[in-house]
């Protein structure tokens, strides 16, 4: 079967036809539905292998997360799924296995599948940047809540020196004069500037900070639990713990549980991210929600521009507003009437 035997089944213009098969242009819906099922009767498919030699592109996305197991990268994957609905393109998802080796592998392969653009979250702040660059050089590639310096590629994500802000101005709003801080490792630019937020703001407010307040490892629950046990081992706890994502806040507050201390009379606890299982902690937390959706969108709206032929001689850096979701996880903020 042909094209222009759907179009004579149709009645329409084979040019039709590959417009409502390939959504390269728009096209009435029911002419859409008409093509659609002339196509289905007569056993035709478009030939994707063909359709890419003439157009010399693919119609198809890659994007690298850190680790699909964190809800966060699941849902940003959900979302740049979505953004990229209308296009017509389609993902290809791969897993890094918050290993760079791992990471340059997978970019690699997307390059050699001709992917019309990539979109990645690095999992390193150094040991990324080899391999993001030389993506970068093949196809046009956007970073996204994460990324590597020395590159002229687009970034979109939070602002996360902000993000600290609202949080910590929260908690000592709401009594707290001394605070914790849980993170990863500072290998990622997230925990960078979550952590160099969290001390810029806790100096301005002059909420006491120890150094062995200041505990780094990773992006997990289990890393919350063992945490706390650190912070409940000493002679006194904080007033607050402020953790760089939702998981290590779980973490935290199961752990709290588990020691009868109680959140928030005893100790507040905040996450970051606003996960689905946020709201769902004994108690829910209070926490930084990323706007996924708008991340998303513009990093789809970044990789069409940059695909383009006119594309942007500057990279475009776009730190989104964050949001404080508060909950029940830190204490009510006094009436100040």
């Amino acid at each position: 079967m042909t094209i222009a035997d759907v179009a004579e089944r149709a009645g329409v213009s084979t040019a039709t036809v590959s417009r409502a098969l390939t959504g390269s242009r728009p096209v009435a819906a029911e002419t859409v539905r008409k093509v659609q099922r002339a196509a289905a009767e007569l056993g035709y498919s478009v030939n994707s292998i063909g359709r890419a030699l003439r157009s010399n592109r693919t119609d198809t996305i890659g994007m690298v997360v850190p680790s699909i197991s964190n809800p966060f990268f699941t849902s940003l994957v959900e979302n740049v799924e979505h953004a990229l609905g209308g296009s017509g393109k389609q993902l290809f998802l791969c897993d890094a296995r918050s290993d760079p080796a791992v990471e340059a592998e997978r970019l690699r392969s997307l390059v050699a599948r001709n992917v019309d653009g990539i979109i990645v979250s690095p999992t390193h702040g150094v040991d990324s940047a080899p391999a993001v660059l030389e993506a970068a050089r093949a196809v046009p590639l956007v970073q996204l809540d994460r990324y590597v310096d020395g590159t002229s590629t687009d970034w979109v994500g939070v602002d996360d020196i902000a993000a600290m802000r609202l949080v910590l101005d929260h908690v000592h709003a709401a009594g707290a004069r001394s605070a914790a801080f849980v993170g990863s490792l500072l290998t990622n630019s997230s925990t960078e500037r979550r952590l160099a937020g969290f001390q810029q703001q806790a100096e301005a407010l002059r909420m006491t900070v120890r150094d062995d307040w200041l505990l780094l490892g990773e992006y997990s629950i289990a890393w919350g639990e063992q945490a706390l046990e650190r912070l409940a081992g000493r002679e006194r706890l904080p007033d607050a713990i402020v953790c760089a994502d939702d998981l290590i806040a779980l973490g935290v507050t199961r752990a709290c549980r588990a020691r009868a201390i109680k959140v928030p009379d005893d100790v507040q606890v905040t996450g970051y991210d606003n996960i689905e299982f946020a709201r769902l902690g004994e108690p829910p937390l209070t926490t930084v929600d990323q706007p996924g959706k708008k991340i998303a969108s513009e990093a789809v709206r970044l990789l069409a521009a940059a695909s383009g032929t006119e594309a942007a001689e500057a990279s475009a850096h776009i730190a989104l507003i964050p949001k404080l979701v508060v909950r029940h996880s830190t204490r009510e903020l006094p009436d100040r009437h």
